[in-house]
């Protein structure tokens, strides 16, 4: 468990409800309790869209629970690995507007964590292969350890948060 820090300005998007964004930003100034529910309404939206990412990448979390307090999420539930939970925090936190992840998951069979390693500008995947593992070819280590939040060796950009697997 642990808080773990993300560029809230990279990452890849949410669907925002652009109706809703437009009203929000337009509607007649109004007491600060309807300030207030508005924003909780947003964040619950925010919320359910994360719990849908994570689930659309085929990780099972039993009881998931995600709470948006502006930029951070905090994830609650449990899964089957370690290496689960690290994927459920980069799937979050590789989202854009997300500046943290409050790790409260439990894992039934834990396993040796893996390191985090932010993406910087030139980066490839053997280029981090080498500089983490001194072999460039190792790269599909890294790669397997992102399924299935990568998509493609070649598609990686600065700021994007990877786990680095021990070997």
């Amino acid at each position: 468990m642990g808080l773990f820090s993300f560029l809230k300005s990279a990452g890849s998007k949410l669907v925002t409800n652009k109706a809703e964004e437009n009203d929000a930003k337009t509607a007649a100034p109004v007491a600060n309790a309807g300030l207030d529910a508005l924003k909780d309404a947003a964040e619950k939206g925010r919320a359910a869209q994360l719990a849908s990412k994570v689930v659309g990448n085929g990780i099972h979390v039993e009881n998931l629970d995600i709470v948006v307090d502006e930029d951070t999420a905090t994830v609650y539930g449990q899964v089957e690995s370690t290496s689960a939970k690290e994927k459920v925090i980069l799937i979050i936190g590789n989202t854009e507007g997300i500046g943290s992840v409050d790790d409260r998951l439990s894992v039934v069979t834990p396993e040796p964590e893996a390191t985090f390693y932010t993406v910087k500008e030139g980066d490839s995947l053997s280029k981090i292969a080498k500089e983490v593992y001194g072999d460039m070819m190792k790269y599909p280590v890294i790669f397997e350890a992102n399924k299935p939040m990568l998509k493609s060796e070649d598609l990686i950009y600065p700021g994007q948060v990877l786990r680095i697997p021990a070997l």
